[in-house]
């Protein structure tokens, strides 16, 4: 059991205190914010950006920088999910107020109580027009997570070409599986900024492949919150569906 925990959590006997601690809050806000996406809750973005924003500055420190652009661009997307999410939130409270003017067969209290209990904000499948603005964001993602890698050694080298050595033979693995994961995230945010139920789906394969890429780099209680991930987005695409299937009855009733 002491070789277990040494192997899980070995490495953070060498971690300053603080970058410990900022982990852990940057992993609960990011347990929270994936809960409250399940649920719909406009406040997925406020909070998620408090652990984006912390893992940036980790990640800087410990020169993981493909995972630091992941959460610089999450950050981005969270401002942008933010707007799009209120901005829907509010055509709906529209729409109630205009039903409520002009009211159809079905009663008024049944309509909103419906609305309320059910859904605040609208969900949506992907659609074809969808695929050329993924597609573009893949391409780009890859092409440059692989620059920042190829250029790690100026970068590490406190940015200087100075017996930096460059070339594709020095990838690893590792930085490979980066370049995939990134990717996927990056649509996924999208995604799920634009309301799209697939986006969930790019999460589960992201965190699933997340899991032991964090343990390999020796970030246990990331690597945890990625199985917790995983978990809560299973349930969550199918909860997303769930709510898509209400909305529809709604808007035929």
């Amino acid at each position: 059991m002491a070789e277990l925990l040494n192997w899980l959590f070995g490495q953070y006997a060498d971690y300053p205190t603080l970058f410990i601690t900022l982990e852990l809050i940057a992993v609960i806000f990011g347990v929270s914010s994936v809960l409250l996406a399940s649920k719909t809750n406009i406040l997925v973005f406020p909070i998620g950006l408090v652990s984006t924003a912390i893992f940036v500055y980790l990640l800087w420190k410990w020169q993981l920088f493909g995972d630091m652009f992941i959460n610089a661009y999450y950050s981005v997307m969270s401002i942008y999910g933010w707007i799009n999410w209120t901005q829907n939130k509010n055509n709906i409270e529209i729409k109630k107020h205009q039903d409520h003017i002009n009211p159809t067969s079905q009663p008024q209290d049944e309509r909103g109580q419906n609305t309320d209990a059910q859904y605040a904000i609208e969900v949506e499948h992907l659609s074809k027009k969808d695929v050329p603005i993924l597609s573009a964001l893949a391409a780009a993602t890859i092409a440059f997570v692989a620059l920042v890698y190829y250029f790690r050694p100026v970068i590490n080298n406190n940015f200087s070409f100075d017996g930096a050595v460059l070339g594709l033979h020095l990838f690893t693995w590792v930085d490979y599986t980066d370049m995939l994961t990134t990717a996927l995230f990056l649509m996924a945010m999208w995604l799920m900024a634009r309301r799209k139920i697939e986006h969930w789906l790019l999460w589960i394969i992201a965190d699933a492949i997340s899991v032991p890429l964090y343990f390999y780099k020796g970030l246990t209680f990331t690597a945890l919150q990625y199985v917790v991930f995983t978990l809560i987005a299973i349930w969550a695409y199918y909860e997303w569906q769930r709510r898509y299937r209400l909305q529809s009855h709604a808007a035929y009733a």
